[in-house]
């Protein structure tokens, strides 16, 4: 039985520079995007059936993607602040990760989910470990994902074997699952975390499940250097020799690169995952992103963990990538709003291999759509609604949500999951981890 549904008198702004903005109508049957166009809706549409949705006063735009995260780390949020990546990570996240359960990851990524529909994000990827129950909050979520099993390579060869195999095994059982909602990458956690050999079999194993690469790449300059100290080069000819980029592959961060570098990784069609907000608060430094689009990379946005973060809303990520780059080139022009939305949806997509599925409003893709609310001070007046949505708007804007045409989010209330009860969980989680 088919479902169909329409939305009318709304204002869509598509991503798909032949049409950006549509003042009129949309219509989705089943999970994708059936019909797009302004005015009234054509009466063969009303006479399909499909239930109304009145689009007056609000905003209709793709779902947000969010490149780059550690959803369960949201159980550590406000933990440890105002620290350096090394000693934040080694002294006091690595310590109390340790102890989670598989509980624990369910209920933290329960929270995160919850905090990424409420802000409009649809999609999202995130590399931790316990990824079965990560796969369970996205398939009761409803969300759409990206999931990959963190691999961190800094024990005995015997435990390398067995990590390796437990994201084989995850690869195998869950790509393609939740309705083709749930993709999987490999994940070697960081040239840091992982010695050289054991990069090469997890890219091996890559290429055998033909599945594309994720790692954290160049995000501290005291990383690169130790690269070199041990290695005798930087990340990007590091990770180049040992074949991750000999495929589809997204790094994240990058944030220490040199020209030659960033030819490179264009050259190689590696993907960039900007987390501006992560990389300010433990002071990693300004990631080269006005060079690296210019020089063709594909850069998309993350929010990182609410742990170093310490939310996850992207359209905070979407502003602050429109302004930072203005402040550190003295060019104001360095990522205009339009480009930085499209950090936050297209790029989004193309960096997860999703492009031609979600990221654009148009029809034939999925329908994955939010709504924003305008009958807010701060849209007022009604100029430039692109630039609205990246200097002014928030997420706690965001009315309502669909992914796959279902609705996860309607006028502000969750309609998959049980707020209260994930709210009451993940605080006896973490009181258990503190004690």
């Amino acid at each position: 039985m088919k479902n169909r549904w329409l939305i009318e008198n709304g204002t869509f702004i598509t991503m798909d520079p032949q049409q950006p903005v549509v003042e009129g109508w949309l219509a989705v049957e089943n999970d994708r995007i059936a019909g797009l166009g302004t005015g009234q809706a054509p009466d063969e549409e009303r006479k399909l059936g499909a239930e109304l949705v009145d689009g007056r006063g609000k905003l209709y735009l793709p779902g947000l993607i969010n490149t780059h995260g550690h959803a369960a780390m949201s159980l550590l949020r406000g933990l440890a602040d105002d620290l350096r990546l090394q000693d934040w990570l080694e002294n006091h996240m690595w310590p109390m990760e340790a102890k989670f359960t598989g509980d624990d990851v369910y209920w933290g990524t329960s929270i995160a989910a919850a905090e990424m529909i409420l802000s409009g994000t649809t999609t999202f990827l995130d590399m931790y470990d316990h990824m079965d129950r990560v796969a369970e909050v996205v398939e009761q979520s409803g969300l759409r994902a990206v999931l990959t099993r963190g691999v961190i390579g800094l024990c005995p060869p015997d435990v390398q074997t067995a990590k390796l195999n437990d994201a084989i095994g995850f690869a195998k059982s869950w790509h393609g699952q939740a309705g083709g909602r749930i993709r999987v990458m490999m994940s070697p956690h960081a040239p840091y975390t992982c010695p050289p050999d054991y990069i090469e079999r997890i890219v091996a194993a890559a290429r055998e499940l033909g599945l594309p690469l994720h790692t954290h790449m160049s995000e501290t300059a005291a990383e690169v250097a130790q690269n070199v100290k041990d290695y005798g080069v930087r990340p990007v000819e590091h990770l180049d020799r040992l074949g991750l980029f000999s495929g589809p592959s997204l790094v994240a961060h990058a944030v220490h690169l040199t020209d030659e570098e960033i030819a490179l990784l264009a050259e190689r069609g590696v993907a960039v995952s900007h987390n501006p907000v992560s990389n300010l608060k433990l002071a990693s430094g300004v990631a080269r992103v006005p060079e690296l689009l210019k020089a063709g990379v594909t850069v998309s946005l993350g929010t990182d963990s609410a742990a170093s973060n310490n939310n996850l809303d992207l359209f905070e990520e979407i502003r602050l990538a429109a302004l930072l780059h203005k402040g550190v080139t003295g060019d104001p022009t360095a990522v205009p709003a339009p480009e930085a939305l499209r950090m936050g949806t297209v790029y989004g997509a193309k960096s997860l291999g999703l492009e031609g599925e979600t990221g654009v409003l148009q029809p034939g893709l999925k329908a994955d759509l939010i709504s924003v609310r305008t009958n807010k001070p701060h849209f007022v007046p009604a100029t430039d609604y692109v630039s609205h949505l990246v200097y002014a708007a928030s997420g706690a804007d965001v009315a309502d949500v669909w992914v796959d045409g279902k609705q996860l989010l309607r006028e502000r209330q969750l309609l998959t999951l049980d707020a209260e009860r994930i709210r009451f969980e993940a605080q006896r989680a973490f009181d258990r981890l503190r004690a």
